[in-house]
């Protein structure tokens, strides 16, 4: 139950119906009529997410991370999330097929299974008609059997969450740098030889299985990445 709340809040702030703080406790309690374990248990998944900061006596206020000036991907609740205020990413498919994780090298490096049985799906995104990035997203068809076409010019991820009702618990994130070679270069339309950066991930569901991992590489001006951490404290 509070994961759903959180995700309802994280909705909330995205969308900008909470701008400078959240209700208090009480007022979230009497909303979505649950204790306030629920609520303070919702409310720290959502600050682990970097989008609150809590002040003593007065509450949880909302942590603009946005940089002036840039576009920022608060990569603590997803690239794709943190997109909501800029419009809707579209679609262009490069490739969409069946594929034995022997045959992908980034199956490899992400230690999967060689018999493993592979969506693949290669997708040009665009973010208002500005090309955004080249996504290589693989999807285990024992966890996710069948993939709508309709899906590919939007949210995978949202189809899976309605068809099957998974959505990624944790992940795994690895930011580098890649030099694009021939292929890819002219996918992007772009010079081979340039240097963008690049995001590969591996999505887990609630159980800590693997039904997704991906390889992103971004393109579009002006873009900050941000990351949130919480320091143990010592005793």
């Amino acid at each position: 139950m509070y994961h759903e709340i959180a995700e309802k809040l994280l909705q909330a702030i995205q969308a900008g119906d909470y701008q400078t703080k959240l209700p208090t406790e009480q007022e979230l309690m009497k909303e979505y009529g649950v204790s306030r374990n629920t609520i303070r248990r919702a409310i720290d998944v959502v600050y682990q997410h970097g989008l609150l900061r809590r002040i003593q006596g007065s509450g949880y206020y909302i942590n603009n991370v946005q940089l002036q000036g840039s576009m920022t991907i608060n990569l603590s609740i997803g690239a794709g999330k943190s997109l909501a205020k800029r419009g809707p990413l579209t679609s262009k498919v490069v490739t969409f097929d069946r594929v034995q994780a022997s045959e992908i090298p980034l199956a490899q490096t992400m230690k999967i299974h060689d018999d493993t049985e592979l969506w693949r799906i290669i997708r040009l995104r665009y973010l208002n008609s500005v090309l955004y990035c080249l996504e290589e997203a693989y999807y285990l068809r024992d966890q996710i059997p069948f993939i709508s076409t309709d899906a590919l010019d939007d949210s995978i991820f949202d189809f899976i969450k309605e068809t099957y009702d998974i959505d990624p618990e944790s992940s795994d994130d690895f930011l580098s740098l890649t030099t694009l070679g021939p292929d890819k270069a002219d996918l992007m339309n772009l010079a081979t030889g340039t240097s963008l950066l690049t995001l590969a991930q591996i999505n887990y569901t609630h159980n800590n299985v693997v039904f997704n991992f991906s390889q992103t590489v971004y393109s579009y001006p002006g873009l900050d990445f941000y990351f949130h951490s919480a320091h143990l404290s010592s005793n």
